[in-house]
């Protein structure tokens, strides 16, 4: 369980801190810094690896992911980021909570339509 919460802290420090990296942008580009970083807080255990099982997001990851700019945060998704976080997950999350993400859009790397495809949410 320690070591569980060890590597959490650690994911979400690394993950803070690449958004802590945008701080060279410009103000336009910054807008999304805030949603990334309570996306890290609250997010965090519902988008980490292994891709399986997919965890149903808690209120609190719902209400955050219902009020942030997904275009930007899909922009501003790196590498290095996607290093830490499962992009099926990713879109996982937006469906549970009823913000999916623009068929054809890009997520970081990734094209929202081929993940779509393979992780739609079923219905509850």
């Amino acid at each position: 369980m320690a070591k569980a919460l060890i590597c959490f802290g650690l994911l979400s420090l690394a993950i803070i801190l690449g958004v802590s990296s945008m701080a060279g942008l410009t103000t336009a580009d910054r807008d999304c810094t805030n949603d990334m970083k309570n996306l890290a807080t609250k997010c965090m255990p519902y988008v980490t690896y292994p891709p399986n099982p997919k965890i149903a997001p808690s209120k609190e990851c719902c209400g955050v992911v219902q009020k942030c700019d997904m275009k930007c945060i899909c922009d501003h998704i790196t590498k290095e980021i996607e290093k830490l976080i499962c992009m099926e997950k990713v879109v996982y999350v937006a469906n549970s909570c009823g913000r999916p993400l623009v068929k054809g859009s890009k997520c970081g790397t990734k094209r929202s339509a081929n993940l779509h495809i393979r992780y739609q949410v079923p219905p509850i």
